[in-house]
């Protein structure tokens, strides 16, 4: 099965892109809605004139969701370590 190849408007810009599958298609047309909705949002809100700004703050918001759940998931798998840690000394005592 060959590439899909596809179009993508970002900004008013479109992009040309090849994606491997029907999925990662759709992946691509959502993150690229997802972009353009948070464009018009600072369009509204700030007095942005250049779209280089606008797209650098979209940048800016979608990488810090990323780092911020990584974190979080970070956080969770350090306390769930910890949890186990705990859970296999106090069976290591019972058990001696």
């Amino acid at each position: 099965m060959g590439k899909l190849k596809i179009n993508i408007v970002i900004a008013g810009r479109t992009y040309p892109l090849s994606v491997n599958n029907t999925k990662e298609e759709e992946g691509m047309r959502k993150a690229a809605t997802a972009i353009n909705k948070l464009i018009s949002i600072y369009e509204q809100n700030y007095a942005v004139s250049d779209k280089q700004d606008v797209l650098a703050m979209c940048a800016l918001q979608f990488a810090s969701k990323v780092e911020i759940s990584a974190l979080e998931r970070d956080s969770t798998d350090r306390e769930v370590v910890d949890k186990l840690n705990e859970l296999t000394n106090l069976v290591d005592s019972h058990l001696e």
